[in-house]
């Protein structure tokens, strides 16, 4: 990385912006520490001071992720107190949105693609990730009034990630534009 910015960070952090911004690209097992402290202007060494491998680097990678969909949720709550048909609308919005603007998909579900050992230490930041993600989006659907809030929930959060496999798969004319319409 050359910008400024990433030039005076620390270095946990730059390798940690540096990884996540690598593995959405190429992927997790497309990408190895060596090409990781490259692009972060730093060495293993100091990577593996920060990080005790590579499966906790993916791992830190995957929590930040997930803090940044966290931060999504309390977004909907400030754009729109109390309303919660109007925080439905803005996740269906948002949803719409990131999904035009990134024919990667989700790292989260790009991980439990590419990361098929069950005892992965990732795997469970990913599953705590899906089922709050989850567990919000019902609760969400039964507070705006939702009569079958788990079955809205779930057929929504399918279609999300059915959208984003056929935006990664077939681009943006396939599919996938039905959602995003």
């Amino acid at each position: 990385m050359t910008d400024g910015v990433a030039e005076r960070s620390r270095p946990r952090d730059r390798i940690l912006e540096t990884a996540q911004d690598m593995f959405h690209k190429h992927g997790i097992k497309g990408v190895g520490v060596d090409a990781i402290t490259e692009a972060a202007g730093t060495n293993k060494m100091t990577l593996y001071r920060h990080f005790e491998s590579k499966d906790e680097l993916v791992v830190e990678c995957l929590r930040a992720t997930a803090a940044k969909a966290s931060r999504i949720w309390d977004e909907f709550e400030a754009r729109h107190p109390g309303d919660k048909l109007a925080q439905l609308h803005a996740w269906v919005q948002k949803a719409s949105e990131l999904l035009s603007a990134d024919s990667r998909g989700c790292d989260m579900a790009n991980a439990a693609v590419e990361l098929t050992e069950t005892d992965h230490p990732a795997r469970r930041v990913i599953k705590e990730l899906k089922e709050a993600q989850r567990e919000k989006l019902v609760a969400l659907c039964r507070d705006a009034g939702i009569g079958q809030a788990e079955l809205l929930a779930d057929t929504l959060s399918l279609l999300l990630e059915g959208a984003r496999v056929s935006m990664q798969s077939v681009g943006a004319e396939g599919p996938s534009a039905q959602f995003v319409r």
